[in-house]
């Protein structure tokens, strides 16, 4: 216990501590107000445990004490909570992925998913978040604590990812131009695309397929 007068006054002159570690989380899933809660309960203990005989300075003994009620909140999932009915819509989006999957020839789109479950496009993107697993964005070994660098797509990513394409598009003839176009860009399915371009839905499948691998091996070629 720490040798002061007033116990509370001690916690309260260190809160600014509290705030300037909380800081380094902002950002990452939990609200802030939270964060600084469990930064204060770290606070109490550290005070409470500290002992002022073993010549450490009060800030060296309570920083790890406060990091280690916050990181808690991470490791106990406390930045993402999932209710019921939306893990109950994870497994439904995952299962109707499978199916349309075997039925389309390829990955259902969110807007496929959302007509066919009867929910909006962005219930399905959440129930997919939820289903994600959380990653910790800080990592403790013998140096101490660091920060995970999270990589962003840049602008310049885009324009590589839309040059392949054009360059893999140039591939195709007319007609497996016309097939993608209806498929990925216009969203219809093998019978509707079928229908424009007065084929079988067989023959589309089997098309497709054939035009998705020649893409893969171009894309592969040049990227």
């Amino acid at each position: 216990m720490v040798d002061v007068k007033s116990r509370d006054s001690f916690i309260e002159s260190n809160l600014p501590l509290v705030h300037s570690l909380c800081k380094r989380f902002v950002g990452r899933g939990i609200e802030y107000d939270d964060l600084y809660q469990a930064g204060c309960i770290g606070l109490i203990k550290a005070a409470d445990g500290f002992d002022n005989s073993r010549g450490l300075c009060f800030s060296t003994y309570a920083v790890p004490v406060i990091l280690g009620e916050v990181r808690r909140m991470f490791r106990d999932g406390g930045a993402i909570k999932v209710s019921r009915s939306l893990k109950e819509l994870s497994l439904k989006v995952a299962r109707e992925k499978m199916r349309l999957e075997n039925q389309l020839s390829r990955e259902p789109t969110i807007n496929e998913l959302a007509v066919s479950l009867g929910v909006t496009p962005e219930e399905i993107t959440e129930a997919q978040s939820a289903a994600m697993p959380t990653v910790s964005l800080t990592v403790e070994n013998d140096d101490g604590i660091r920060e995970l660098d999270v990589s962003v797509a840049g602008p310049e990513d885009s324009l590589i990812d839309k040059l392949l394409l054009e360059r893999a598009f140039s591939y195709l003839d007319a007609t497996e131009q016309q097939i993608i176009k209806y498929r990925y860009f216009q969203f219809l399915t093998q019978n509707e695309t079928a229908t424009r371009l007065g084929i079988s839905q067989v023959q589309i499948s089997r098309a497709e397929k054939k035009i998705l691998q020649k893409l893969r091996n171009v894309i592969g070629s040049v990227a």
